[in-house]
């Protein structure tokens, strides 16, 4: 992860040591404005997937900072975490359909960069479609964590199961401590980290004020769960939540207490087992993701308000010295 950079473009914006902090970039073209989506790194490239409504995928090209676009999801998809597996992005835990009244969707979606291509994967066992969830992968397995069943309304739940891509066969693993939705999960030194979330229920006024500040950590190797000492500094949901280094790292998300979307990034040290603040994201924003390529990290779009509005369409970069 520490490869080095390439470009001419990259050597002027985001030479390593030139700063530690985000810079947003000047791109040629955007993004489709989104949020509630995924983005991540393939190869060398980042893909901006899914969202509310039915969006193309938006390709970010660091080589020359040009946002083009690819296909379409074939229904709505929002509220999950992509993983890649062999080239391909996977998309397993959306949920589709309107506030407040979102519903899981019962298959893995599958999107291949090279083909430009959509296809639907292995279904997810009956009574445990959720969205919302933490999705890592680890050792060629795909982990599905927490998540809620009812869109806004209600449902959150601490399950824990794992998905065989190969096979699409799928194993009911123990429960997390806690339950939550609206976050995302990462994976370090075999162990699973589920951080930030919330329990959401509207039914119940408390679609943003139930945030879950304690971090949960999967055991891979014994199968079994504990939780650190030292909470979560921010508490949000809506996060991007990522590993880098030696340290589990926490960006943006919401909270009923802040109108615009947080800018906070934190990061625990699994050494010095204590978290620390990094510098801010320029603008706050939730509902997305990093990508990670040579030694950059991006985000890009979410929405920079609490809730919905407005939906962004610019991407930050910061280099991985950030980090260390």
């Amino acid at each position: 992860m520490t490869r080095p950079l390439k470009s001419a473009l990259f050597a002027l914006v985001l030479l390593p040591g030139a700063f530690a902090e985000w810079k947003t970039l000047e791109t040629n073209g955007e993004p489709v404005a989104r949020h509630e989506a995924g983005f991540l790194d393939v190869e060398d490239k980042a893909y901006l997937v899914g969202g509310r409504r039915i969006n193309p995928v938006s390709i970010f090209d660091p080589a020359t900072n040009t946002w083009t676009q690819g296909a379409a999801s074939p229904i709505e998809i929002h509220h999950f975490q992509p993983v890649e597996y062999k080239g391909e992005i996977w998309v397993v835990g959306a949920m589709t359909g309107k506030f407040p009244n979102e519903t899981p969707v019962e298959k893995v979606l599958i999107y291949n960069p090279e083909k430009d291509a959509w296809r639907w994967g292995p279904e997810i066992p009956e009574g445990r479609a959720r969205g919302g969830a933490g999705v890592s992968l680890y050792e060629g397995k795909i982990y599905l964590s927490a998540g809620i069943t009812r869109g806004h309304m209600g449902g959150f739940i601490p399950w824990h199961d794992v998905l065989d891509p190969e096979t699409g066969e799928w194993t009911q693993l123990p429960d997390a401590p806690h339950a939550r939705d609206h976050f995302q999960s990462a994976v370090l030194d075999g162990k699973l980290y589920l951080a930030g979330g919330r329990q959401t229920s509207r039914e119940t006024n408390e679609v943003f004020s139930r945030t879950v500040a304690p971090v949960d950590v999967y055991d891979f190797a014994s199968g079994t769960w504990s939780t650190l000492e030292k909470e979560l500094p921010t508490p949000r949901a809506g996060n991007t939540t990522f590993s880098f280094g030696r340290k589990v790292i926490v960006i943006g998300g919401e909270t009923g207490h802040n109108q615009t979307a947080h800018a906070e990034v934190e990061a625990y040290d699994v050494d010095a087992r204590n978290w620390q603040s990094l510098p801010s994201l320029n603008r706050g924003r939730h509902g997305t993701g990093v990508a990670i390529i040579k030694c950059t990290l991006y985000t890009a779009s979410g929405s920079g308000n609490r809730g919905g509005r407005p939906e962004l369409s610019d991407i930050e970069a910061t280099p991985c010295e950030t980090f260390h």
